[in-house]
């Protein structure tokens, strides 16, 4: 099966981004917070080690550090760029080891962390159940995962006014919320719960989007990209297309973030080949919020 994803234009784009992430990653950063909020179900816990995956600039990995300063908080990260920002959102009296690798291949032990954490950095993984069997040969028993995501309907005005206009939407596949879950049963994990949520970003004109997007690394990384500039009449007609879409002064941009937790299985628990469908969750260990 051919790769989706050029991994190399991954790493360059979040390699150029990673100076001026954190300023202008407002929705990541929004998204990140509200998973950290989730560390609470470990209780009174003290983990030995953490692993920030797709850490970013770090921000996460700090806050975890700060909340237990005892455990041994890895930030890993494929943009080596990324990693070299992260003592700018740390303390230098609680380091935070750095780690370049990529989350699909993971240089760990096996069983060798309390909690893995990573926000909004799947969406760039093609084979989920791949990654997510990787997570679990690296977490303990009972050990916390905690994973977001982009959902489909991540830039569904952009991709309507891309289609309106006949052309192909430059946006990479996300992966649905029935695919994740499938993803966690299929890997074993216990008693998963996903959440999903509708955020809706407004911007004055479709230029100012598309430049934020290349500002935090988010372009078109597919390898059956287009190449060159496209034309500057496909700009004109995707740009009218979508200002059909505007409210008032603004042109609105939905994200849908998919929030999972689970823990870690008991050694030896069966995997389950093919996963399953979402029926197979109990219905009230899925609350669907939409904003």
């Amino acid at each position: 099966m051919s790769s989706v994803f050029d991994r190399r234009h991954l790493r360059r784009a979040f390699g150029r981004a990673a100076p001026n992430y954190a300023a202008v990653a407002a929705l990541q950063r929004e998204v990140e917070a509200r998973l950290l909020e989730q560390l609470d179900y470990l209780d009174d816990r003290q983990p030995a080690r953490i692993l920030d995956l797709g850490s970013g600039p770090g921000r996460a990995a700090g806050a975890m550090k700060k909340r237990w300063p005892k455990a041994e908080v890895l930030a890993l990260d494929a943009a080596l760029p990324m990693l070299r920002e992260v003592p700018r959102h740390t303390r230098f009296w609680r380091p935070v080891k750095r780690v370049c690798a990529d989350v699909t291949a993971l240089p760990l032990a096996d069983q060798c962390a309390d909690v893995l954490f990573s926000s909004l950095c799947l969406q760039w993984v093609e084979d989920l159940p791949a990654v997510l069997a990787e997570f679990r040969r690296v977490l303990r028993p009972d050990g916390l995962l905690l994973f977001s995501t982009f959902g489909p309907g991540t830039l569904s005005e952009l991709r309507e006014a891309y289609e309106t206009v006949g052309e192909v939407p430059p946006l990479s596949p996300f992966a649905a919320i029935q695919q994740v879950g499938d993803a966690l049963l299929a890997a074993g994990f216990k008693d998963p719960v996903i959440d999903r949520d509708n955020y809706t970003l407004t911007y004055p004109d479709l230029r100012t989007l598309m430049r934020e997007l290349r500002a935090i690394g988010a372009g078109n990384a597919r390898h059956d990209r287009p190449r060159g500039l496209g034309g500057r009449d496909r700009l004109r007609r995707v740009t009218a297309a979508y200002e059909d879409q505007r409210r008032g002064d603004v042109l609105p941009s939905t994200w849908e973030v998919i929030t999972a937790q689970a823990w870690g299985p008991a050694p030896g628990a069966p995997r389950r080949l093919g996963g399953a469908d979402l029926a197979s969750f109990p219905a009230d260990r899925i609350p669907l919020r939409r904003r």
